[in-house]
């Protein structure tokens, strides 16, 4: 849930598949993201911090060596807190690969915020602004793919014998004087309870004609008795 953010196509628009359709804003999202990336950034720069502490003794240690006094009272000092150092350090690490983990999976939820356009296609409908409030189930956006149409048809109960999947059947589209043998996709096996017909999805190649959704389609089904 988020309010609309930036909506980048209209009506009319084509789209390709995983172009952004429109983005969303969160504010408790962007908060998290934030505090994300903060953590990430000072776990970093204790890590540096207790780097250059390190290489701070080493270096005080080779000064040491050098003036022959190796096994000393400072000596061991450092070598105390070389090993409290070298805990912290390897203690930071482990924020940092927490914090890096919070980052990434900020990221995919922010991903989320993004609409993306599941198929190629042209934008018919779009019922957001900027500013509205999105809801799970809402609808914001139809898609139509183009080159992909497929005809829906009724069919009685008493016919659906002669309208089998695979089947040739004929279709015609009168407005755009358009005719071509088409297949029966699929028949959806339930019954519409008040009109007792079944669905019949057809798929056809439109080729280079401007077929659009809603035209009127004539089927012929051949069937011999």
């Amino acid at each position: 849930m988020g309010y609309v953010k930036e909506i980048h196509f209209n009506i009319g628009d084509k789209v390709q598949r995983e172009d952004v359709l429109f983005t969303m804003e969160s504010a408790e999202f962007d908060i998290m993201q934030s505090q994300a990336d903060l953590s990430l950034e000072q776990a970093e720069v204790m890590v540096d911090l207790y780097r250059t502490r390190l290489d701070t003794i080493r270096n005080q240690k080779n000064s040491l060596k050098r003036k022959g006094l190796k096994g000393g009272t400072d000596w061991k000092e450092l070598e105390a807190t070389t090993e409290n150092v070298q805990a912290g350090l390897t203690a930071t690490r482990g924020l940092v690969k927490s914090a890096t983990d919070k980052v990434k999976q900020m990221a995919t939820i922010m991903d989320y915020l993004e609409i993306k356009a599941p198929n190629a296609g042209i934008i018919v409908q779009k019922q957001i602004r900027v500013g509205d409030l999105i809801v799970p189930g809402m609808l914001a956006m139809v898609l139509v793919d183009l080159d992909h149409l497929e005809v829906e048809a009724q069919v009685s109960e008493v016919d659906l014998m002669k309208v089998q999947k695979g089947k040739a059947v004929s279709i015609d589209i009168p407005s755009m004087k358009f005719k071509t043998t088409a297949i029966v996709k699929s028949v959806v096996p339930s019954a519409n309870p008040m009109t007792h017909t079944f669905t019949v999805r057809i798929a056809f190649d439109k080729k280079e004609h401007k077929i659009f959704p809603g035209m009127y389609v004539k089927i012929s089904v051949p069937y011999q008795e």
